[in-house]
């Protein structure tokens, strides 16, 4: 990451930049007149440890085996998207042709981070998906925090049409959890089952609600949670109010046609605001995240 420009954060509290990492305020360059934030430039790419303190996780948060104070957040819910310029979330069908060095390294991190990724069975076909891995830079760091060595990858499938013999179902460093509804096929479930995964129902119908979906990954520990979509998960998580943050890459890149948004689904009655929390930059690719209000 080469510049940080950091905004007040009045949604919750945000873990900072080391101190090396942050130079002296420069001049902001407004007029006069406004009370503004200066803007602080850092002109260096950011080791994994500065970009894993930066994206931490609101502390503390309540977990069954360590309770929190009754105000903090029962679990954590931030998705993860890149979109071009145009606002397409992918390109001939995958997102990788719109991402960067830097957007993985930032998709890295935010894996390091979390307790699971919620994926669509969609988004599992479309982009391969493999198990996550354990990283050496954040061995410590999750060990400290109780979690795993890498996260779990919780898949969302109403019909559980899934390829049960990929990798990431039969030889996953942590085992790979699939989301489904009460009304799914008992066969597939027991292919799952059979493949090593476990089956979390969390929908009375065909379907997943979103909101028992969150809270029955957070029964399990599993409070650090990440959505890498796609853009119809994205929507649902949305539409139900559960999704508490968005990391989203903004690519400086043009595609024309017609490729799904980062979000899919009904229009919202009323849109959901979300306040600016941080900006990254790097090549012309902008790092946004941003938080519920």
């Amino acid at each position: 990451m080469r510049r940080l420009f950091p905004v007040t954060d009045r949604t919750a509290p945000a873990a900072a930049p080391p101190p090396e990492a942050r130079p002296e305020a420069r001049p902001s360059g407004r007029s006069e007149g406004r009370s503004e934030a200066p803007v602080n430039l850092v002109d260096r790419e950011w080791t994994l440890d500065e970009l894993a303190e930066a994206y931490a996780y609101p502390a503390p948060l309540t977990t069954p085996d360590a309770p929190a104070p009754s105000d903090a957040p029962h679990r954590w819910l931030r998705a993860n998207m890149v979109s071009t310029l145009d606002g397409a979330a992918q390109h001939d069908g995958r997102s990788q042709a719109i991402s960067s060095d830097a957007d993985m390294r930032i998709f890295g991190t935010l894996r390091g981070l979390a307790d699971v990724v919620i994926v669509g069975a969609e988004t599992v076909r479309l982009e391969g998906y493999r198990p996550a891995r354990a990283r050496d830079a954040f061995a410590a760091r999750r060990a400290a925090d109780g979690q795993a060595p890498a996260p779990a990858i919780a898949v969302v499938s109403a019909s559980l049409n899934l390829d049960f013999s990929l990798p990431l179902f039969t030889s996953p460093l942590v085992p790979t959890l699939v989301l489904t509804g009460a009304a799914a096929s008992p066969d597939r479930v027991r292919d799952a089952e059979k493949a090593g995964a476990r089956v979390i129902v969390a929908g009375d119908g065909p379907g997943v609600e979103p909101d028992r979906a969150v809270t029955a990954l957070a029964d399990m520990g599993l409070v650090r949670q990440l959505t890498e979509g796609g853009p119809r998960l994205l929507g649902q998580f949305a539409a139900a109010g559960v999704l508490d943050e968005l990391c989203l890459t903004v690519a400086p890149l043009l595609t024309v046609g017609s490729a799904q948004r980062i979000t899919g689904g009904p229009v919202l009655p009323d849109p959901e605001r979300f306040a600016l929390a941080a900006v990254l930059e790097e090549a012309g690719f902008l790092f946004t995240r941003y938080r519920r209000i």
